[in-house]
């Protein structure tokens, strides 16, 4: 246990000193243990696990364009994201884990206690177990605080989910070498530094209810603001039950606007991501060498909260949102999600609503600023700038039918009921929660 934050600091960077890492980009047709079929151009593990790339044809009224075709990752098993909870001298203690990932600009991030695929923890892969895992599968030892499963970010997976889960022992529970028990405190001190704290730690603690020090958590306070739940729920559904979304699944290698070239999967514009291949040794893992393909983003992305002050409770702006590979139609999604750089060319009538807004903010009305990474297991350098910005006056209580306001404790609400909050809205909701 640390005692100061700087304390974590020393340790982490001595994490990255003691592990040896590197990821190498290679092209897809030569990963081991992958290939292209050649009937239909689609990624494939030889083993048949893990999960695929392939072509997606989205039809839907409710983006900026209503039809277009895309790769996407295909992978339907659920893996688990777990923290483990224990008091020390009466103070809630998380256990992270210095993971490396091979997507991670930085490599060593701070992840969940237990961030594994099914196909990791049931070691496909014939390689090491992984620590802690008995915590989070039944039966199991210990008080579960959160489980629930979470979706995963739906333009680029199909209809992909998680089980989030946040365990409470009161057992002794020695740490390994890369693993720390860190106070919220101290996790709110690291939230604020850039590409630290992993996507899965965080998704996983937008989960944690209040009475572990939410600052937005008290009794009754999901019914306290402009709306009450029940309307908020009333206006989710009614706008799920309004919206067409349909996805067919295509041959990787016919879906227009993109082709392979130099080894990766490319758009014709250089815009939005490409498919690339790495090789990677890592230790501290269960495998020490593996090929993999990934999904390297074109440009950074801007994930937003627009807030504002009503009737001295703090409101965030969500907007109801379909995306490519979403299961259920919509979730709710942050004010503003989007890579700026997609929309650039595009007239203002149809660039993302609010986007020019949350960009042109000065200092004044910025609550939040800071870039975090997205997951490293399967995207390549995908970074976001989270920001919340205070609304001016030209956003109103009534915004239209595709966005509402509702507090941080009643977003918060959703989460743990799984399956109506996307991931962009619940990593920038714990940065919003928790950075100090």
């Amino acid at each position: 246990m640390f005692r100061h934050t700087s304390e974590v600091h020393s340790w982490y960077a001595e994490r990255r000193s003691a592990q040896r890492h590197a990821v190498t980009l290679t092209r897809l047709d030569r990963l081991e243990g992958w290939s292209l079929d050649p009937a239909t151009g689609d990624l494939r593990h030889a083993s048949g696990r893990f999960f695929t790339v392939e072509g997606l044809q989205v039809e839907t009224g409710h983006r900026e364009a209503g039809s277009w075709q895309q790769p996407i990752i295909v992978q339907p098993e659920s893996g688990i994201l777990g923290i483990l909870v224990k008091e020390f001298g009466g103070v809630p203690h998380f256990l992270l884990q210095a993971k490396m990932e091979p997507g991670n600009i930085n490599l060593l991030q701070l992840s969940p206690t237990v961030q594994a695929t099914r196909s990791n923890f049931t070691r496909v892969h014939r390689g090491n177990a992984v620590p802690y895992l008995d915590h989070f599968l039944a039966p199991r030892r210990g008080r579960v605080v959160f489980d629930s499963l979470q979706s995963e970010q739906g333009s680029w997976f199909l209809r992909k989910r998680n089980r989030n889960m946040i365990v409470e022992t009161t057992e002794d529970v020695p740490p390994h070498d890369d693993f720390r028990w860190l106070t919220l405190e101290q996790i709110g001190d690291l939230l604020a530094v850039e590409n630290l704290v992993n996507m899965d730690t965080r998704t996983v603690l937008s989960g944690l209810p209040g009475t572990y020090g939410g600052r937005f958590g008290d009794a009754g306070a999901e019914d306290r603001g402009l709306h009450r739940m029940a309307e908020l729920l009333s206006w989710f559904t009614e706008a799920q039950v309004g919206r067409r979304l349909e996805q067919r699944r295509v041959p990787l290698a016919s879906v227009k606007g993109w082709s392979v070239d130099d080894g990766r999967v490319k758009h014709e514009e250089g815009l939005y991501f490409s498919v690339v291949g790495v090789d990677v040794e890592a230790e501290g893992r269960e495998v020490g060498r593996w090929s993999q393909p990934m999904l390297a983003p074109a440009s950074r992305g801007v994930v937003a909260f627009l807030i504002r002050t009503v009737d001295g409770l703090p409101h965030v702006l969500v907007q109801a949102r379909t995306e490519a590979g979403s299961r259920d139609v919509l979730e709710l999604g942050p004010t503003v999600q989007c890579a700026p750089e997609n929309h650039r060319r595009r007239p203002a009538e149809l660039r993302p609503r609010f986007l020019d807004g949350v960009l042109a903010a000065g200092p004044t009305r910025t609550v939040l600023d800071v870039v975090h990474s997205e997951e490293g297991g399967r995207f390549h350098h995908a970074e976001n700038r989270y920001l919340v910005v205070e609304a001016g006056d030209g956003v109103p209580l009534d915004p239209g039918p595709d966005f509402v306001w509702m507090t941080p404790e009643q977003l918060g609400a959703l989460v743990r009921h799984g399956g109506r909050v996307n991931v962009e809205a619940r990593n920038l909701l714990t940065c919003l929660r928790y950075l100090r």
